[in-house]
């Protein structure tokens, strides 16, 4: 993977790109000030050094049937590197769940899951998750509505004002 400098360019195009997965070459160029040619060239560079991972449709849960989010703290008996693997890769296999991260601190990951309803859930949990080598624990929680959801990172179009 080549390394790209970021330029005040680039920075609006990923800005851009991840408003709006969808928008076109042109609009794109437009907004960074440039012709579609060098924008289309500049996206591509982008995601050749690992920028841009990906373009996604967002969907809406409720409409598909699935009701009911839940994050799931998780515990493991053994942190060894090779438990850790073991069970990030059975969580891979898990459609339900939809995140998962390693924490450091008393859980050893959470995991945001999406249900049909309580009792998909349930099921879920007593013959997956908890039944799942080396889990010691579980601790859920449901998610009652999101207030927040930005997918991505906050791409500071003035380089001065990056992360803050």
């Amino acid at each position: 993977m080549q390394r790209v400098k970021l330029d005040e360019i680039d920075r609006r195009i990923l800005h851009d790109l991840q408003e709006d997965g969808r928008i076109t070459n042109v609009e794109l160029a437009k907004n960074a000030g440039i012709s579609a040619p060098p924008c289309l060239r500049r996206v591509r560079a982008l995601e050749e050094a690992g920028y841009i991972e990906g373009y996604h449709a967002r969907l809406n849960p409720e409409q598909l049937g699935f009701g009911v989010t839940i994050f799931a703290l998780v515990g493991l008996q053994s942190q060894a590197e090779a438990d850790l693997t073991a069970f990030e890769n059975l969580v891979n296999s898990w459609p339900l769940v939809r995140e998962c991260y390693m924490l450091a601190g008393e859980n050893d990951f959470i995991l945001k899951v999406v249900a049909k309803d309580w009792d998909t859930y349930q099921t879920f949990l007593t013959n997956k998750l908890t039944a799942a080598p080396n889990v010691a624990h579980v601790k859920t929680s449901l998610g009652i509505r999101v207030s927040k959801f930005l997918p991505g990172v906050p791409v500071a179009l003035d380089e001065t004002k990056a992360g803050s």
